[in-house]
């Protein structure tokens, strides 16, 4: 009697719940049913464990693996279809049902009593709803992962349609919109702006059922808009619990119901769902994107009804933007503002989930553009509105596409600003990781991204208003921010298509000449990124993302250098350091090792010789700084104008073999004795600034050991001088070498034994050929071999004409002021010359502006379409895991160890080991 005391005593806290779940994977009754039964009916008791034994979405995730799931689709096919009929008939069942939702607990005491087991014969109706998504949520990634799109299972159980007879069902009254966006598009096709009346069924014998997956569909869209499951039940329309109005105030909606928990709770699980059933386009490889488009996708966009849709994305952009300046003062709140805390919790709250969801579900929709969803193509010219969504094509991108008015861009802009914001203050923080960054930063900037590409108003609001520089400056620090990590490097990416885009429009441009306002943190303006003016600090921000990052961020290079390109006709009073900034980069892109280690890199220098141009076409004499660091790279121009593969290899191999010996040097004095070392070091350290001197060093490619310089008085009037200063060698022949000559340049007969030397001569210049071949093959990346040919293809074609004309008439005339003076005030004078010399009688005319616009391709979308699906699979692998073990085909799935960071370690790095653990701590990365 008294051996059940204690399960009696238990039992109504729910205290035995664990036993039961670890039950449902050990006994035969259990997960292990599903592959080792055949044939289950719909009607037993065996599924009821599936809505009632979760509590939490991770019960499901741990108690049902993605192996039971794939052995049952082996073993037993007919379970799995007959588990996802069973579940999604009891949710939609359960939705129509008047006990759903379930009352939600009012005082901490029925929250408290919630956790008590409740007797069998009282059902919580939300549980149950909750656990079928959970459950399906599990399923269907499993499923989607068979080969192909025609996944004969797929079809059968989630797209097939049956035929009944017609019933004439009454319907719910159709709710007025509360509001009304713009459309030039009739929208009558595909539920889009239909007349409601058009939604009774008319009489008739038989009709067509929707399938399973639309209905899920269907159902997924209730949940998101139910009272008293994901919306105040105080809204509710007498016993309509289904009501479609916006969650929360800001576009189309004033109205403000207030945070809630629990409904926050269910949004994110309904959110996850409509997310899995997205996710059906990860399982298709990149090469058929287009051609073999996701069913469920393709649904979403182009059948849902207009109402729905609007709702929809009003509700997550609402939800998105109102984050950055919320005031729920909630118990996450206020713990995620001590220090180091997220060292110590885990964990995320609801909020924070919900928020990160709903940017996931945007981007996914906003981007889709697959099969019968592509843009339109129109018969403009121009590249930027040359394609167009449609409410036929995608309904998501076309409505937001039609916001106009002008509170809606302000709440918007305020918003992504204000999140830019926070994960700046983070980076800027005094204590290092004192506190965590914002999870959906970068879902954060692809929304930005894909609402200045698809709404040209909200992009015009942008540029015109007061704000435009602060999110340049924003989106350069992040750039800064995530630079040096490897899995950041897409995000860089679509950060300098950004910058490129916003570059096109002049507006931008006029927006160059104010102040940086945000506050840069301090460990970047050390790396260069310089304060000033917003061109000054668009310059260093990109100059030191380049010349950091060592080559590992090559792919970007081009964009940023053609944002440049694109601002350098406004570009007014730039700084010294941003001007030597710009002579660095062209430095750097002319180094023969860069320039011939792949076929793309010239164009780097052409875009960087535009720049100059533009500066000197457009705003000569307001540019001093740029103007005198352009004359003192005299020697760089001219060297360039006759640059040859030849003479590129020999300048290789010479700074080559300087490295060698510095190298042999280096080992010669360490074995020496540790008495030279310091000898040793500074004579490194001299070799190292006479070849950042003459410039040919192949680290100065991409400028990664430069040290920050600028121009002084003093170093403006050695520096003009100073070229013929530098040691350089001869990198061409003299002509006497080729071709005998007298004194007055005629060519002489040659004796015999003057051409027998010629032809030993010529025979040494073949092995000098066969040589330099052999010399090219090892300089061309990935299987680039540069020739002559190709050298000359683009040698010719580089705007050097308008630099050198400039260089040619004033040069001499700063030379003749440098002579006249003395060196402490022709500084000075050099400077106030520049700034009233014309030369509008030496320069042809201005060219008209063409900006180089980002044009997106079918390439492009599948890269972008690929990052935004590597960042939810990322964001699902923790806590849950959704998409791990699946057969993932649209990106390349890598699972690395994480490195566990000691809390002790951080504390210790910040208060100077306050906490000394006597246990050896394992080193840490410098990016963690």
């Amino acid at each position: 009697m008294f051996a059940k005391l204690p399960q009696t005593l238990t039992a109504p806290f729910g205290l035995l719940t664990d036993e039961a779940k670890l039950a449902f994977r050990s006994r035969p009754q259990g997960i292990s049913k599903l592959y080792t039964t055949r044939h289950i009916a719909e009607t037993d008791s065996y599924w009821d464990q599936y809505f009632a034994l979760f509590d939490t979405p991770s019960d499901v995730f741990s108690l049902i693996s993605t192996h039971d799931i794939r052995r049952a689709l082996l073993d037993s096919p007919e379970n799995v279809a007959t588990l996802i009929r069973v579940v999604t008939s009891r949710l939609f069942n359960l939705v129509s049902d008047h006990t759903f939702p379930s009352a939600p607990p009012a005082s901490m005491a029925s929250y408290a009593t919630s956790f008590m087991k409740t007797s069998s014969t009282e059902r919580n109706a939300t549980k149950e709803v909750l656990n079928s998504l959970r459950v399906l949520q599990r399923v269907l990634p499993v499923v989607f992962e068979v080969e192909g799109e025609s996944n004969a299972f797929e079809l059968e159980v989630l797209w097939k349609k049956v035929e009944v007879d017609d019933e004439i069902v009454p319907t719910a009254p159709e709710q007025v919109p509360q509001f009304v966006i713009e459309d030039d598009d009739d929208g009558s096709e595909n539920g889009h702006g239909s007349n409601p009346q058009s939604r009774t069924p008319q009489p008739k014998r038989t009709k067509t059922l929707p399938s399973l997956g639309e209905k899920l569909f269907t159902c997924v869209n209730d949940l998101l808009f139910c009272c008293g499951f994901s919306l105040p039940t105080k809204i509710q329309v007498d016993h309509y619990k289904i009501n479609y109005v916006i969650w929360e105030k800001g576009i189309g909606s004033t109205t403000d119901p207030g945070p809630n928990h629990a409904y926050d709770s269910n949004k994110t699980e309904v959110l996850r769902l409509l997310l899995v059933l997205l996710s059906r386009q990860i399982y298709i490889p990149p090469a058929a994107l287009f051609t073999h488009p996701s069913f469920y996708t393709l649904h979403v966009v182009r059948k849902t009804p207009r109402r729905d849709v609007l709702t929809l994305l009003c509700s997550l952009l609402n939800t998105v933007i109102n984050s950055a300046t919320t005031n729920n003062m909630t118990i996450a709140s206020v713990a995620g503002k001590v220090p180091y805390n997220h060292l110590v919790f885990k964990g995320e709250d609801s909020r924070t989930a919900l928020v990160g969801m709903c940017l996931q579900v945007l981007c996914v929709l906003l981007d889709f553009q697959s099969g019968p969803a592509r843009d339109i193509v129109s018969d403009s010219g121009d590249a930027a509105t040359s394609s167009f969504p449609t409410t036929q094509t995608n309904a998501f991108r076309h409505f937001l596409a039609k916001l106009h008015r002008t509170q809606d861009f302000a709440f918007i802009l305020s918003g992504i600003i204000t999140i830019l914001e926070q994960q700046l203050a983070i980076s800027n923080n005094l204590l290092p990781g004192s506190r965590k960054s914002v999870p959906y930063v970068p879902e954060t900037i692809v929304l930005f991204w894909k609402i200045i590409e698809l709404n040209k108003k909200f992009r015009a609001y942008l540029l015109d208003s007061d704000k435009a520089v602060d999110v340049l400056a924003y989106l350069l620090c992040y750039s800064l921010e995530i630079k040096d990590k490897p899995q950041q490097h897409g995000l860089c990416r679509a950060l300098s298509y950004i910058i490129q885009t916003l570059s096109a429009e002049s507006a931008f441009g006029n927006k160059l000449l104010s102040p940086i306002n945000i506050q840069i943190p301090t460990k970047w303006v050390s790396q260069g990124a310089s304060h000033g003016t917003a061109g000054d600090f668009m310059i260093t921000s990109i100059y030191s993302i380049i010349a950091t990052t060592s080559g590992s961020l090559n792919s970007i290079y081009p964009a940023l250098i053609i944002a440049l390109a694109n601002a350098a006709p406004y570009f007014k009073n730039l700084s010294v350091v941003a001007s030597n900034r710009l002579l660095q980069l062209f430095t750097s892109f002319s180094n023969p090792l860069f320039l011939l280690s792949d076929e793309s890199h010239p164009r780097l220098l052409f875009f960087m010789l535009e720049v100059f141009n533009s500066v000197i076409f457009h705003h000569l004499s307001d540019n001093p700084n740029l103007l005198y660091a352009v004359i003192t790279a005299q020697k760089t121009f001219e060297e360039l104008g006759t640059f040859t593969l030849a003479r590129g290899l020999r300048e290789i191999q010479r700074v080559q073999r300087i490295k060698e010996e510095q190298a042999s040097k280096v080992e010669r004095d360490r074995k020496d004795g540790p008495q030279q070392e310091r000898a040793s070091v500074e004579s490194a350290h001299q070799e190292k600034l006479r070849l950042l001197k003459n410039e040919s060093d192949p680290a100065f490619t991409i400028a990664l050991d430069i040290e920050s310089t600028s121009f002084s008085g003093r170093d403006l009037e050695a520096g003009l001088g100073g070229h013929e200063q530098t040691e350089t060698r001869p990198l061409t022949s003299s002509p006497s070498e080729n071709n005998p000559t007298t004194s007055t340049g005629t060519i002489t007969a040659a004796s015999e034994k003057a051409r027998g030397k010629m032809k030993a001569r010529r025979s040494m210049s073949s092995d000098t050929i066969n040589g330099d071949r052999m010399a090219a093959a090892g300089v061309g990346r990935n299987g680039f071999l540069p020739t002559q040919e190709w050298v000359t293809s683009w040698q010719q074609g580089l705007p050097l004409d308008t630099v050198m004309l400039v260089i040619s008439e004033l040069l001499p005339k700063i030379q003749n002021l440098q002579a006249g003076r003395q060196k402490a005030n022709s500084a000075g004078a050099i400077t106030d010359f520049l700034q009233s010399v014309t030369l509008t009688d030496v320069l042809p005319p201005a060219p008209a502006l063409y900006p180089r616009r980002f044009v997106w391709s079918d390439a492009s979308i599948v890269w972008l379409t690929s990052l935004i699906w590597g960042g939810v699979y990322v964001h699902g692998m923790s806590p849950l895991g959704i998409w791990n073990f699946t057969n993932v085909r649209l990106f390349f799935v890598k699972h690395t160890q994480p490195q566990q960071r000691q809390i002790t370690d951080t504390m210790s790095s910040v208060v100077g080991g306050l906490f000394s653990p006597t246990r050896q701590r394992p080193e840490r990365s410098s990016n963690q």
